[in-house]
């Protein structure tokens, strides 16, 4: 069952040794066309202004994946399988002034949901690698969209690779 309510506060907030907050969140990413076109959701930031990945909060309750896993269904509304770890960046938030620590993960979308916790507050669109690193507004996430596509690509590039070494063998026959 999912929960239609985003967690709230921060009394479970986690902070690294020198007081910076942590975050984590996800890409999340499909592919059209048979798997010949790469699409990334974004999503407007609570203030409307620019575009973003989900992230927020890792609690200290539960996992950094499961945090990004929780925070993309929160904020975008959204489902699906977390992968390996895109990377660390540090950065300041321009709003509160104060340092970040955030943690970036692939989410492979399985599922749309057509209702989600944050709904009201924000909106979510699919686009191009291309288009989404132009809207994005924060550098780090830009990064970490760059190692998400050099992943992808080296992934299928070795797949691709790996077929073409493949011999077509005749089927032994049984006599």
């Amino acid at each position: 069952m999912v929960s239609l309510v985003s967690r709230t506060g921060r009394q479970y907030q986690r902070y690294n040794m020198v007081g910076c907050r942590q975050v984590v969140g996800c890409i999340p990413y499909r592919f059209k066309n048979d798997f010949e076109e790469l699409e990334v959701l974004v999503i407007s930031s609570q203030k409307g202004q620019g575009m973003l990945f989900p992230k927020g909060g890792w609690e200290t309750d539960e996992s950094k994946e499961e945090a990004a896993l929780r925070e993309t269904l929160e904020e975008a509304g959204v489902v699906g399988k977390v992968e390996g770890e895109l990377g660390k960046w540090s950065f300041k938030s321009k709003r509160h002034g104060t340092f970040y620590e955030g943690y970036m993960f692939p989410l492979l979308v399985k599922e749309q949901l057509d209702s989600w916790p944050e709904e009201s507050l924000r909106s979510r669109k699919w686009m191009n690698v291309e288009d989404a690193r132009e809207v994005c507004q924060h550098s780090w996430m830009k990064e970490a969209l760059d190692v998400l596509v050099h992943r992808l690509t080296h992934s299928r590039r070795q797949v691709n690779e790996n077929d073409d070494d493949e011999e077509l063998v005749e089927p032994c026959s049984l006599n």
